[in-house]
């Protein structure tokens, strides 16, 4: 759900500039509608979540994350809780020791106050993916994620990011998936609504025929 009013307004705007200056891009947002990016309700959340997902299907994440809330029943996960779990019992739960090494190192770095998301709103994009990517297994894609989807900054392009490239090649009938270089290229006249029409495209992916890749 949206935040307020405002939220409304801010993708209204986004649709309409994306729209008048993308004749390809119009065409998605015709077919899918309003925009409905939420933020995600925790940042410390949002960033297990993206370390459980990497190399993993959408359903094979889901599971292990359920399971791993299961082990809070009385609240949500928190960098306490996670540093505090045993390392057996997150193994028992379906994560790599590599991926208890990584939440553990974010948990240990949010408690320090090495990670502070409250002030993350004061720091323009790059600077907050350099402190995400100080920490074990957060690169570059896991700190685009995180500004899209738990900061909502309007204006992120994951180029590395594979479903961008599928949906791009599908919506601009390219012969093969696009370089960094091309999406670039691509998206210069989305800004400054980039992660919004990255939104688009991805939605994108589930309208019509898909190129086999």
């Amino acid at each position: 759900m949206l935040r307020n009013a405002a939220d409304q307004d801010h993708f209204d705007a986004a649709r309409k500039a994306l729209a008048d200056a993308d004749p390809v891009l119009s065409a998605c947002i015709e077919a899918i509608g309003p925009c409905r990016l939420a933020p995600a309700p925790d940042p410390f959340v949002a960033l297990v979540e993206a370390i459980i997902s990497q190399q993993l299907s959408v359903k094979a994440a889901d599971t292990i994350f359920d399971r791993l809330a299961s082990l809070c029943p009385r609240g949500p996960i928190t960098p306490k809780g996670i540093f505090s779990t045993p390392d057996a019992a997150l193994r028992r739960v379906g994560l790599s020791r590599q991926k208890i090494s990584y939440m553990k190192d974010l948990a240990g770095r949010w408690i320090a106050g090495e990670i502070r998301p409250k002030t993350f709103h004061l720091l323009p994009d790059e600077e907050v993916i350099a402190r995400l990517v100080e920490v074990k297994g957060i690169g570059r894609w896991t700190a685009e994620m995180f500004l899209i989807f738990a900061l909502n900054r309007p204006d992120v392009l994951p180029v590395d990011d594979l479903g961008l490239k599928k949906a791009v090649r599908q919506a601009y009938r390219l012969r093969k998936l696009p370089s960094p270089e091309r999406i670039q290229k691509i998206a210069k006249p989305w800004r400054p609504y980039r992660s919004i029409a990255t939104w688009y495209l991805w939605k994108s992916l589930n309208n019509g025929p898909k190129h086999p890749v």
